[in-house]
This record gives C-alpha cells, structure tokens and sequence, in this order.
C-alpha cells in the first residue's frame, strides 16, 4: 500500500464561534438522568453534541504564531461524559497515521468542557480546545474543524448499476426510505453480483448512551457473506470488530470513522472467491475497502465467510444492508459489475484513491482549506 498523502481527506470547516451558531439553531434535547438520546438528524441532538468533533491545528501558545501540530477527537458518552484522544501530527489520516497517541477523558459544565489525561488539559468551549497547565494558564489553542470524505457525493461512472439515488427502491428487497430520501438500514439486493467495485454513502446516527456493538450499528455483507462493519467507532481503537474492520477478522489499518450524523463512504473493490466444477473452492475472495477515501483494507484475503455471514457455496449471493436494530442512513449506492457476464466498465479505483477529486462536492472547497461555515456536509445534504 502507498503511504497516503496528507490531503485524503477535506478539511472544510473551522467551526470556532460558528458552532455556537450552528447549535443555536438545532432543536437540542434537554440533558437529565433518564435522557438516551438516538438522534439520526440535528434536530434531536443533546447539548454534549455541539462539543463533540475534531480539533485540528497548531497548538500555538497566544504570544507565538506556530506550534506542533495537534489533533483531537472529542466525543460525547451521554449525561456530559466525555472521553477524547490527543494525536501528535494531527488527526488520523490527516498528519497521524499510527503511533503514539493520549487518551482523556471528562466532563461538561454548561458552556465547557475539562478533559484531562497523562498530564495534558484541555478546556473546550466555543469551538475551540485549548491546552491548559494545572494553573489554567493557556499553553495553546486549537480549532474544531469540519472533514468529509473525498468520495462523498461521487457520481456513478457510465455503465454502472445505480442502486439507490433517493428516487426508488427498484434494485432492493425490503427497502424503507425516509421521508427525506435516505435509505434504511435492512435491504437485500434482488441480483446477485460476483466481482464489483462498490460505492457506498452512510450516515450514523448519534447515541452517545451507547456502547460497543450497540452505537449505531450496521455493516455491508458482501454476497451476505462478508461483513464490512459500519459501527460508531469515532475516537476508538478501530479494533476488529469497530468501523472499517472486516468484522472479527481483520481490524482496519486506521480508524478513519468520522463522528456520527456526517456523511461517510465505503469504496469496496470486491472479488469472489472461484470454485472448481466440483464445488471445492480453489481461490479465496479479496477486498479492498477505502474509508473516507482512505485504504483501511488492501487486498485482503478472505479466508471465510465472517460472522454471522452465510457459508461459502459457488452460489452466488446478494448484498445485504445489515439491520442491527440501530438506525443507520444511506444514500448514493452504484456498482460497477466487474463479473464476466458484464459488459466491461473502467474501474474507478486509481492506484492511491478510489478519486482525485481535491474538492467539496457540493461547495468546492479544495482539500486543506478551512473556513468558517460548518455547513459543508455535502453543505448539509
């Protein structure tokens, strides 16, 4: 795999004051000790959610112009708990690709929030992380900021299948779509697909209460029988059975998950496994699968079908859209049929990206800007 280039993802939004704004407008639910807030739109928010996010930038001291550059991911655990961890570097896939890295954790007071951890303080409000000594004196601040992936909003190529554009539901068993267009997790394909390179949007919905396999999860069986995990891994480990992983069998190379209610993508390069005239099999399937525009799983081999997956047969299977009894939105899903009985269409997959797109696709900021708007999340849809 090639090292990645530090533009994978957008950076597309310091959010600093505007995040107030931003909260300002959302119907936010009120704190209390019954409170277990599923929200899979802003309008159903609690108050721990304008804080969560990302950080990023120079932790430059107020008498100095630069600094180390520092990432944090902050993220809410219900009631005003919070845990966070601190990369050197930046953030992963943004200037941190593995290594050293600091765990914190703490709680919300109205308008702050005090994380602490392995002797580093941090006091967040107002869109901004602001590294404290044990005094309160400031040794540097750093901004929120705002990443989506470089496949978001990607249009089919010629020649593919669309399987779902918010219009119709043609190519699914069991499809249920909002009132806004987005699909519901549950959904079978009606055709069955061998080799395919497949895109895939997603959108996890916010519960801070959760834990573990219960934080908004779902997951892209591939012929029903290997699970790509969609779960809210935001700010964890990435372990094997966390966002990116191919579930309970290879753990992704970098958690690239994002927070949960911003749109992410899946770009997955899949090739069953071949079968001999007996039905024995004598070539494993691979898979390759791009987070965010970021390779989390490089020609991997499968060796099996992976948890609760159905076995492996000649017999080709559907896509399956998990349904993990947590609510999880889809949008934008193509294939582009590499089988044999297919008519050939180029692959979309380049030999570092899925794309080369450098830019929002719906506002056109270019990779690394910042800018104030928070609202660059395909701006909202």
């Amino acid at each position: 795999m090639r090292p990645p280039r530090r533009s994978c993802l957008v950076l597309c939004g310091v959010l600093a004051a505007a995040s107030a704004v931003l909260v300002g407008n959302l119907a936010v639910a009120a704190d209390g000790p019954h409170t277990r807030v599923v929200a899979s739109d802003l309008s159903h928010v609690d108050e721990d959610f304008a804080f969560q996010g990302e950080y990023y930038g120079p932790l430059a001291a107020p008498a100095q112009n630069a600094g180390p550059i520092v990432g944090l991911q902050v993220v809410a655990r219900g009631g005003g708990d919070f845990i966070a961890v601190e990369y050197p570097g930046g953030l992963p896939g943004y200037g941190w690709y593995g290594g050293e890295k600091a765990p914190l954790k703490g709680r919300r007071d109205a308008g702050r929030l005090s994380l602490s951890g392995n002797a580093r303080h941090y006091v967040v409000a107002n869109g901004a992380a602001q590294c404290v000594d044990e005094r309160g004196n400031v040794l540097g601040s750093i901004d929120k900021v705002h990443r989506i992936s470089r496949t978001l909003g990607q249009a089919p190529p010629q020649g593919a299948v669309v399987l779902f554009d918010g219009r119709n539901t043609d190519h699914w068993n069991g499809a249920a779509v909002t009132a806004d267009g987005l699909l519901k997790e549950g959904p079978v394909t009606k055709q069955a697909y061998s080799d395919y390179f497949l895109h895939a949007e997603f959108q996890l919905s916010y519960m801070p209460y959760a834990r573990e396999q219960g934080r908004s999860n779902s997951g892209i069986y591939l012929q029903r029988r290997y699970e790509v995990q969609i779960l809210d891994s935001f700010g964890l480990e990435g372990e094997f059975n966390e966002c990116g992983s191919i579930y309970r069998f290879r753990r992704p190379d970098i958690n690239m998950c994002l927070p949960p209610l911003i749109w992410q993508t899946y770009d997955i390069d899949f090739r069953s496994p071949r079968f001999g005239s007996d039905g024995a099999k004598i070539e494993n399937g691979r898979v390759t699968v791009w987070q965010n525009g970021y390779p989390v799983q490089d020609n991997v081999e499968l060796l099996n079908k992976t948890g609760h997956g159905e076995a492996e047969t000649p017999q080709v299977l559907p896509i399956l859209l998990q349904d993990h009894e947590n609510p999880v939105r889809f949008r934008n899903l193509w294939l582009v049929d590499h089988s044999a009985a297919a008519s050939v269409v180029s692959s979309p997959v380049s030999s570092e990206y899925p794309y080369a797109a450098d830019a929002c696709p719906s506002c056109g900021t270019s990779s690394g800007v910042l800018q104030s708007s928070p609202q660059c999340d395909s701006c909202s849809r």
